[in-house]
């Protein structure tokens, strides 16, 4: 099933009187749900299964933190987690403890296990990984390429360095 956000513009009856009791203004909600769709959840090609490809900004080194945008969030990630989970994930500021598996070199995986790495929701809408751990190993910086995807078998982030810039 996919997720998207229903936000509700128009206040009920009881909704708006309360408002004019309280004389507040009324305020428009939003709620993740989970709809029907015509098409299932993306295959995962285990020959190139990097859904998210990316360029490492500024913003990103400096915090140790991987900015996903909403659209990708909701496609390549939320839609293989069930509803109560990606629910939590929106509602909860502090984020999900997730894993991570730095497969860069495949004949030696690394794993960032939950305690040292977080995913959450940002103000923006967007998402962010939050991984110094991963950053600091590679000493990544602005302009690196990264592939990222969601492994729904192991319920963990995969991740791959595929360039490098040297300062």
């Amino acid at each position: 099933m996919k997720k998207t956000f229903f936000y509700n513009f128009f206040p009920s009856k009881v909704e708006e009187e309360a408002c004019k009791v309280n004389n507040t203004p009324w305020v428009a909600t939003q709620e993740l749900i989970e709809i029907r769709d015509i098409y299932p959840a993306p295959t995962i090609n285990l020959e190139n299964p990097w859904q998210i490809k990316k360029i490492i900004t500024r913003d990103e080194v400096i915090l140790g933190n991987l900015v996903i945008p909403f659209f990708e969030s909701l496609e390549y990630i939320l839609r293989y987690w069930t509803l109560d989970v990606s629910k939590s994930l929106v509602i909860n500021e502090n984020g999900m403890r997730v894993n991570v598996w730095d497969i860069t070199k495949e004949n030696e995986p690394k794993k960032y296990d939950g305690g040292n790495v977080c995913f959450r929701k940002l103000y923006t809408d967007d998402y962010s990984l939050s991984c110094t751990g991963l950053f600091n190993d590679h000493i990544l910086n602005v302009g690196d390429e990264i592939g990222l995807y969601w492994d729904p078998r192991s319920s963990s982030f995969m991740f791959k360095l595929f360039s490098q810039i040297r300062a």
